[in-house]
């Protein structure tokens, strides 16, 4: 039981609820601090309201509604002690009335309500489905065309006020239409680290679908900058299962393709002055991008920043003693600006490149320059790298090399799952399940074993739609629906008898075929052909043992003796 007590005081009240648990609140007194309503000011009240009402009580005597009353003194008096009201209100009105009649002792009748003349003709409003959208009929049609990548939609904000904001040039711009012949350019950039699940699905239906679209092309390409997660074995699952859901990739690469370029690029960059090597330790750079401070060898000599990157190169410098750093802004609110590392040491052979290099580059610096290398028209990735575009750009900005046009969607949450490839990762390695195909698991290859098909999928993906609303929970009854519709159009049923009992219609001619249509599925659309298949009616046919019955009852809904019965 919960009473709400209004408390008016001087001094702060702080209380604790918590939910689940039972309050039971027993007021003793009422605390008005500064607010006393003596009951002198009760009954002065009692008596304007009374005087007001003077027609009606007379007119309803008894009957008059105390209630109603006992509020208008509350509206003057809202502290006012709500027992001493009624008791004042009720006996005022003794006083006026008198002593109660026969007729104040009847309960007043309380009239009906009419009930409205029947209108003859009702005109009833034919609700019409609204056409879909443009959007709903062509999910892409968001997304611009190549020629316009030169307007301005990104800007990067600098700590000391300066803005750059960033955009192709009329001549970066031709050059890379030049090289595209105008044509839109995607990408699907997986690391090959695990298996891929319904989430990449999105993915693969925003990149290769808007290329497809737009009769453009679309790459694969395996972002293979952290040798020591990446397996042969994940890289032919990535290509297989791509190839299952439908898509073409225009062409197969990797970023280590491009790492000849990268170092280049990087030693550009030492040379401009924009990136430094630097010998802080993880938890050093945590804790000086905490404090908004710069590295102790931020403003080293850019010629001993490109030795020592040469030293990096060749193998020289233990792994952990030097990363190289973007010079960035290390006091910029976005941490994502606060000078990234571009290039770590890793004495681990990478599963593509072989030996070469002992150095690799990060994700933040690669994804950007491969992009721009392939001349990407549209480089498409979830809401949760909105907050590392400045630094995208940053990039590319700073090297004067072309931008692509970046957008952001949502991420793919749907209930009663795990989207997360870390944990999948740590499922399958704990063995709590039985591998990444697993058809407990929402990745593809356990959608597969379970019997789900690549339609079905794409069908769910193009019906959540692409947004950018981060916080929607895609509910696992849509895909369950998407399954059942493909499922609907494609299994084959076939109707069968277990315990069959031969019966002879005699009145039909002997060798007579007649071809009836039965519904491939309860709910098939049946205005549409193919929803029908032909079931054969001929003078024998077989039912179950159990839809017959010498002995007819009234529960009974078979076949018996002198009965008519029906056949699906």
């Amino acid at each position: 039981n919960i009473e709400l007590v209004h408390i008016f005081c001087d001094q702060t009240w702080k209380g604790h609820l918590f939910l689940g648990q039972s309050f039971q609140f027993i007021v003793t007194q009422s605390v008005t601090a500064g607010v006393v309503v003596s009951i002198e000011e009760i009954q002065s009240t009692v008596a304007e309201v009374l005087k007001e009402n003077m027609e009606a009580i007379l007119e309803q005597r008894y009957h008059i509604n105390v209630g109603g009353l006992c509020g208008q003194v509350r509206k003057r008096h809202p502290w006012g002690d709500a027992k001493a009201t009624k008791e004042e209100i009720e006996k005022k009105l003794a006083e006026i009335l008198g002593p109660k009649t026969e007729a104040d002792n009847v309960k007043p009748v309380k009239k009906k309500k009419e009930k409205p003349a029947k209108v003859e003709e009702k005109k009833v409003a034919v609700a019409t489905a609204a056409p879909p959208s443009e959007e709903e009929l062509n999910p892409y049609t968001i997304f611009p065309q190549p020629a316009e990548n030169n307007k301005v939609h990104t800007e990067i904000f600098f700590s000391d006020g300066n803005i750059w904001r960033a955009h192709n040039t009329k001549e970066i711009l031709e050059k890379h239409l030049k090289a595209t012949g105008g044509k839109v350019m995607t990408r699907f950039p997986p690391e090959p680290n695990g298996y891929l699940h319904i989430g990449h699905a999105k993915a693969m239906f925003i990149d290769f679908g808007l290329a497809k679209e737009r009769n453009g092309h679309c790459y694969l390409r395996f972002d293979d900058t952290n040798p020591e997660a990446e397996k042969k074995e994940y890289i032919d699952h990535i290509q297989e299962i791509v190839k299952w859901m439908g898509w073409e990739p225009y062409k197969v690469t990797y970023t280590s393709d491009y790492f000849q370029a990268l170092y280049e690029h990087a030693v550009e960059l030492i040379r401009k002055g924009l990136a430094y090597v630097d010998h802080q330790t993880a938890e050093q750079i945590k804790e000086y991008r905490e404090k908004k401070m710069n590295s102790p060898w931020r403003d080293r000599p850019i010629e001993e920043s490109l030795q020592l990157f040469e030293d990096m190169r060749r193998g020289l410098i233990a792994e952990g003693a030097a990363t190289l750093r973007m010079k960035q802004d290390m006091q910029n609110d976005n941490k994502n600006m606060s000078d990234l590392i571009a290039y770590r040491i890793k004495f681990t052979p990478h599963p593509h490149a072989g030996d070469k290099w002992c150095i690799y580059p990060s994700y933040d610096y690669a994804h950007c320059m491969v992009d721009s290398l392939e001349n990407i028209t549209h480089s498409l990735c979830t809401l949760e790298f909105d907050i590392r575009r400045p630094s995208y750009y940053w990039l590319l900005v700073a090297l004067g090399l072309y931008q692509p046009h970046v957008w952001e969607y949502s991420r793919l949450n749907i209930s009663h799952t795990m989207m997360s490839k870390r944990k999948l990762n740590r499922l399958v390695t704990e063995k709590w399940v039985d591998g990444w195909d697993d058809p407990r698991l929402l990745t593809l290859a356990g959608l597969r074993r379970r019997g789900v098909s690549a339609n079905a999928i794409n069908s769910f993906i193009r019906g959540i739609g692409i947004t950018r609303s981060d916080n929607s929970l895609i509910r696992v009854d849509r895909l369950e629906y998407h399954i059942r519709e493909e499922l609907n159009k494609t299994a084959s049923r076939t109707m069968v008898v277990l315990h069959p009992l031969k019966v002879v219609i005699t009145n039909l001619e002997d060798g007579k075929v007649i071809d009836l249509d039965g519904k491939k599925w309860p709910d098939a659309p049946a205005d549409e052909a193919s929803s029908y298949y032909k079931v054969p009616f001929s003078k024998i046919i077989y039912i179950e043992k159990t839809d017959f019955r010498v002995k007819d009852s009234k529960d009974y809904y078979g076949l018996a003796p002198g009965k008519s019965a029906l056949l699906r």
